[in-house]
């Protein structure tokens, strides 16, 4: 990178991989795929962990733009940003597809240049 600069999709991609990077993060956004919105106490009782780290994690999700929190009397509903996450999975569908193993693709037994596998 010539001007030492990232790219729009280059920012938002880091920034959604750092939100997904824990396993507890994980698995707040696969309870919350499971259902179109849970209040806080529901999300606790499924996870492993403390009120203060769910809360964490939760603010981390949210602050990626993953998630909404919608305060509700004296408790917060939260669900998945739809927008976001829609632009998350493309943002990953493009970082992935770049690997010279998903282009060009070759039928078995060929060779090819790509040590994935």
């Amino acid at each position: 990178m010539a001007n030492n600069e990232y790219t729009y999709k280059q920012e938002r991609l880091a920034r959604y991989a750092k939100a997904l990077g824990n396993p507890a993060r994980i698995a707040i956004m696969e309870f919350l795929a499971a259902q179109d919105e849970c209040f806080f106490g529901q999300l606790h009782e499924e996870l492993p962990i403390a009120k203060a780290t769910c809360s964490q994690h939760l603010s981390e999700l949210k602050d990626a733009g993953l998630i909404k929190g919608e305060i509700d009397g004296l408790r917060t509903r939260y669900c998945i940003d739809q927008k976001n996450w829609k632009e998350c999975k493309l943002l990953f569908e493009e970082f992935i597809a770049k690997c010279p193993c998903n282009r060009n693709k070759r039928p078995e037994g060929n060779s090819s240049k790509c040590n994935c596998k």
